[in-house]
């Protein structure tokens, strides 16, 4: 095992594990990924395995334009919520058939945001960019992120406590006492676990499973675009591009490299974009890096972007097998409840870490208002709904987080004492695996 191997104690070349290990590795992080992805279709109408299959196209293509080196799964993004509502809201629980084309079509527009932003960061470069987003600034966004999903965790997790504790203490026994491969898929066990005790506690019905068909092409639905439409979603993007940086900043702090600098913040935002352009274009839902497999990345210490493009594989087979994906669907929401609960928490822990490893100064009373600020924007504006206002009639909505990058980099930038410098070299690692499936 090299340098380039491990680092703080992480795998980054899986393949010496074994296939059959970096497989269910890949099943692991589906797991993870797995509640919060099909919940979007659910909430929105769209349909679950034309989501599952275009987010493990979607994150297949942001491996490719990142030259295969981040180890992130896009799934579907909660932040346009708003705008599905706004533009296709569900009648009487049933999806709006006629106007979720549209609300794609708008998604696609904000998908062309991040591309514009890209070629912006590509001409110009990413240390000005990366000027407003410091570690004082991306620490307490990273922080922020796990906050504001922990009450979704505790919600599912109150459907029964019983599932979500023997979930969450199979999870940690098994991190802690496991021992060889036991120890780094404690998720995947907690989830077999728990099932199994949910099938003798009656909590899970499986009868309908005869009536799905062994197998089955996920529905594509082409998009449209109305004005309307366009302008009340593609705004959303300006917000979910920090949560953006945030997230690629937390799978840097988690693995110890900056792929800000290599493959590049363009890279990585022109994958995200295009991956929910791809999405949207077929009746998918926007994409979006995922925390809780950054939080799944912390927990077992394998970095290898290969298990994550595994994952990416089976999502797209489980969009093709109805039966299992109803099996999944079938999951109790106490079980996902559990399995987050630890996961979001890894998170905000991952944020914490990177404001300890960078030496933000907090003696310095900027960088302590900077922070305060986007840790009570983040939560505050959160709990309310965020802040609504109306453009040439139509209505947007900003997410307490969006608010919260909002302000802390307008921030870092207006206080005075702004001493960060972004070294593009920093915390690079001059070996990477190439792009292969």
């Amino acid at each position: 095992m090299t340098n380039h191997d491990v680092n703080q104690e992480g795998i980054y070349d899986a393949t010496r594990l074994g296939i059959p290990k970096m497989l269910i590795l890949g099943l692991q992080h589906t797991f993870a990924m797995f509640g919060a992805t099909v919940l979007v279709p659910i909430l929105t109408g769209l349909d679950v395995a034309t989501t599952l299959l275009m987010a493990g196209l979607g994150t297949l293509l942001f491996h490719l334009l990142t030259k295969g080196r981040v180890p992130a799964f896009l799934g579907s993004s909660f932040a346009f919520l708003g705008g599905y509502a706004a533009v296709a809201p569900m009648i009487d629980g049933q999806p709006n058939a006629e106007m979720l084309p549209y609300a794609c079509g708008g998604v696609f527009a904000a998908g062309l945001v991040y591309v514009v932003m890209a070629a912006l960061i590509k001409a110009f470069g990413a240390k000005k960019v990366m000027r407003f987003f410091p570690p004082v600034v991306t620490g307490p966004i990273i922080i922020s992120i796990g906050l504001i999903l922990a009450p979704t965790a505790i919600n599912n997790c109150q459907t029964n406590w019983v599932l979500a504790l023997v979930a969450l203490l199979t999870i940690i026994i098994f991190n802690i006492w496991g021992r060889g491969m036991a120890k780094i898929i404690p998720i995947i066990l907690g989830v077999v676990v728990s099932y199994i005790a949910a099938i003798l506690m009656g909590a899970v019905d499986l009868s309908a499973i005869s009536d799905q068909p062994i197998v089955g092409l996920p529905p594509l639905t082409v998009m449209k675009f109305d004005v309307s439409a366009i302008i009340t979603i593609m705004p959303i993007a300006l917000a979910t591009m920090m949560e953006h940086i945030g997230d690629i900043s937390a799978i840097g702090a988690t693995t110890g490299r900056n792929y800000i600098a290599d493959p590049g913040l363009h890279r990585t935002l022109l994958g995200d974009g295009l991956a929910t352009c791809l999405s949207s274009a077929f009746g998918g839902p926007a994409n979006t890096t995922y925390g809780e497999n950054t939080g799944v990345l912390a927990l077992t210490k394998i970095y290898d972007p290969r298990v994550i493009r595994i994952a990416a594989c089976f999502a797209i087979l489980l969009s093709f097998i109805p039966k299992i994906s109803f099996i999944i669907t079938s999951i109790p929401a106490a079980i996902i409840g559990g399995v987050s609960l630890i996961l979001y928490g890894m998170i905000s822990a991952i944020g914490i870490r990177n404001v300890v490893e960078n030496q933000v100064d907090f003696t310095k009373s900027r960088n302590t208002i900077i922070a305060a600020l986007i840790l009570v924007c983040a939560l505050g504006f959160n709990a309310v709904g965020g802040i609504s206002f109306t453009v040439s009639d139509v209505t947007i909505t900003l997410s307490g987080l969006a608010i919260a990058a909002i302000v802390g980099i307008a921030a870092n930038a207006i206080l005075p004492g702004n001493d960060y410098e972004f070294k593009e070299e920093d915390g690079t690692v001059e070996k990477f695996q190439t792009f292969k499936l």
